[in-house]
């Protein structure tokens, strides 16, 4: 966790998608996989969206404003993300729009939140369409390294539909909601969870050097065959960089990940603030 509060402008590096409409709630319900309907305005949390397979096509805060929602997920992948989420629209009663540039959005940590912040539980949350925060002003850098330390993983271009969404820990944040109903991948992913079988989880590592999101890690109960593969990165005060990476379970137990290939710079397993089973 960061030191000290602070606050971050998300845009340009985060976009931001309002949704409203006299069908906004329920059309997004079928959509994602959390419990859309249960959020109260002022109220926001964690959220994906999964392909057909169940693989995430993005993460993301879904945030409940005083006349419809707003979801902040990475600039990358606003214009593919928005275009197929119309096209389920159909005859629903839904407008999406692009906000990215229009309307202010703060990333706030530490501290008591400001007034009108959308709490994601904690003491962190967004501001969205309203005064900057006070306090410390911190690049975007320090918002993604705090959602690392969290263990909130953010999919970014070269990680769409690779994980189902207990690989990434994300029913661990309250990401996922397994009483809600259907939505792309449900199936899949409630299998997941009631029946077994999940061979991945995502962790938290140190590197002495950079990597970036895509990376394959190795191990040697594997050898030449991947054993995961890097999620997230920011470069740490302390030195080096942190990142999330999702890797099996067997190269997890024995603390045995590499970076990049089978002889690569070895990664270090760092806590979580939640335990994984």
């Amino acid at each position: 966790m960061p030191d000290t509060p602070f606050a971050c402008n998300l845009f340009p590096d985060n976009a931001l998608i309002a949704v409203s409409g006299d069908d906004d709630a329920a059309f997004l319900h079928g959509q994602f996989t959390n419990d859309v309907l249960a959020l109260k305005p002022g109220e926001a949390h964690w959220n994906g969206w999964c392909s057909p397979k169940g693989r995430l096509l993005a993460t993301f805060v879904l945030a409940r404003g005083k006349e419809g929602y707003f979801l902040m997920l990475p600039m990358a992948l606003r214009e593919a993300f928005q275009k197929r989420l119309q096209m389920f629209v159909l005859r629903s009663k839904v407008k999406l729009e692009n906000f990215s540039a229009t309307v202010s959005h703060f990333g706030v940590w530490g501290g008591a939140l400001p007034e009108g912040a959308f709490s994601l539980g904690g003491d962190y949350g967004v501001v969205i369409d309203g005064a900057a925060p006070s306090g410390r002003a911190a690049g975007f850098a320090a918002w993604s390294l705090a959602l690392i330390r969290a263990g909130i993983l953010v999919v970014v271009p070269e990680t769409q539909d690779q994980f189902v969404p207990q690989m990434a820990n994300f029913e661990l944040i309250g990401g996922v909601n397994f009483k809600k109903g259907c939505y792309p991948g449900q199936e899949i992913v409630a299998r997941m969870q009631y029946r077994g079988g999940l061979k991945r989880r995502m962790v938290r590592v140190a590197s002495g050097v950079a990597c970036e999101p895509g990376t394959s890690v190795y191990s040697s109960t594997f050898g030449e065959q991947s054993a995961g593969m890097v999620a997230n990165v920011a470069p740490s005060p302390e030195g080096g960089w942190e990142a999330l990476v999702v890797a099996q379970l067997e190269a997890i137990a024995i603390d045995d990940l590499k970076l990049a290939s089978s002889q690569g710079t070895p990664l270090q397993i760092l806590p979580l603030p939640y335990a994984i089973k």
